[in-house]
């Protein structure tokens, strides 16, 4: 594992197990981004995209030493609870952040329908 990025895992408190399949994405923010066409809006850059594996977790988001800077984790928990056969007051996550230029950070997120959890992990 790279020492320098970004890992996860997802947790479905209600169903006391790992969220497997849960679609992650990894965006920076960039004041530069909506301008040349390849952002996502307002100042977000798609950095990289996973999903959960059998364990909840996402070992690494993208493969380059992220830079110092604010960054932000989106869980598509709509299209998990849906696959689910389960209602959801959250269709999505976002999670928004501060890195410290080459600091590895591990952002868990504790799930239900209708509440959600995160803190900094190690």
């Amino acid at each position: 594992m790279n020492a320098s990025g970004i890992t996860t895992h997802v947790l479905d408190t209600t169903a006391g197990r790992p969220a497997v399949g849960v679609a992650v994405e990894l965006l920076a923010r960039d004041a530069d981004a909506d301008a040349d066409g390849v952002g996502v809006g307002d100042g977000w850059r798609l950095v990289a995209t996973s999903v959960t594996d059998a364990d909840g977790r996402v070992a690494q988001l993208g493969s380059e030493p992220l830079a110092a800077g604010e960054y932000r984790l989106r869980f598509d928990t709509g299209a998990y609870f849906a696959a689910r056969s389960v209602d959801t007051f959250y269709p999505e996550v976002l999670i928004t952040f501060v890195v410290a230029g080459g600091a590895h950070c591990h952002v868990p997120l504790l799930l239900s329908p209708f509440a959600y959890s995160t803190y900094r992990g190690s």
